[in-house]
C-alpha cells in the first residue's frame, strides 16, 4: 500500500473531484491565466493534502482494536467512496443549471474557492482512515496527494477554458473505479497472504 505507484493512483483518484470543480471554474473564467490556474490548483492541493491527516489519526487510534478486520474496513471505505463518486458523476445535471451556477461560484472569490476545495476534499478524510488502519506513511501520502491534486486542478482550470464540463464527469467515474480497485487490491493482498 505504501508504494509510490499506489500512492500516485490514490492521489489521482482523490484529485478528480478537484479536477472536475476546476474545469467548471475554468469554464466560468474564460480568461484565466496560468498563474490564476496555479493559485486555484494550489488551494485544492493544500486542502486535499491536509484532510487525510484527520482520518489517518482516527484510523491509527482504532487500528489496535480493529487489526483483525482492518483490510475489510479499508476495502469498504475505498469501494464506498469510489462507488459514490461514480453515482454522483452519472447523475444528470441540467445544462442550464450548471451554467447558472458558474457565475455564482466565480463571484464568491477566495471564500468560494476555499469552500469548494474543502467540499471536494471530504473524501480524502475517509480515505485517511484507511491509510491509518493500514499504517501508511502519512507524510508521503499527503505530499503525493497534494502534489497530484495541485497539478490536476491547475490543468483542470486551463482545460475548462476550452472544453466542456463533461470531461470532469468522466474523470470522476475513472477516479471512482480506481479507488474501488485499490480497495480490492488491499483485500486481495491481505487474504492471499493470510492463506499463503
Amino acid at each position: 500500500m505504501t508504494g509510490i505507484f499506489t500512492l500516485g493512483v490514490l492521489g489521482l483518484s482523490l484529485s478528480v473531484d478537484a479536477f472536475a470543480a476546476a474545469v467548471g471554474k475554468g469554464a466560468s473564467a474564460k480568461h484565466a491565466r496560468w498563474n490564476d490556474a496555479l493559485r486555484i490548483g494550489a488551494v485544492f492541493g493544500f486542502f486535499e493534502a491536509i484532510t487525510p491527516v484527520v482520518g489517518w489519526v482516527l484510523g491509527l487510534a482504532l487500528s489496535t482494536w480493529i487489526a483483525a478486520v482492518d483490510h475489510w474496513i479499508a476495502f469498504a471505505l475505498l469501494c464506498g467512496i469510489g462507488g459514490n463518486m461514480i453515482r454522483l458523476a452519472m447523475k444528470d445535471e441540467p445544462e442550464e443549471e450548471a451554467q447558472a451556477e458558474q457565475p455564482k461560484t466565480a463571484s464568491r472569490g477566495v471564500l468560494g474557492l476555499i469552500g469548494t476545495a474543502l467540499a471536494t476534499s471530504i473524501d480524502a478524510t475517509a480515505v485517511g482512515v484507511s491509510l491509518g488502519v493500514m499504517q501508511v506513511n502519512i507524510l508521503s501520502a499527503c505530499l503525493v496527494i497534494g502534489a497530484v491534486t495541485t497539478v490536476m486542478a491547475t490543468a483542470g482550470v486551463m482545460l475548462g477554458r476550452h472544453a466542456s464540463v463533461w470531461i470532469g464527469r468522466y474523470a470522476e467515474i475513472c477516479g471512482g473505479i480506481a479507488l474501488m480497485l485499490i480497495g480490492c487490491s488491499i483485500l486481495y493482498t491481505h487474504l492471499t497472504s493470510a492463506t499463503g
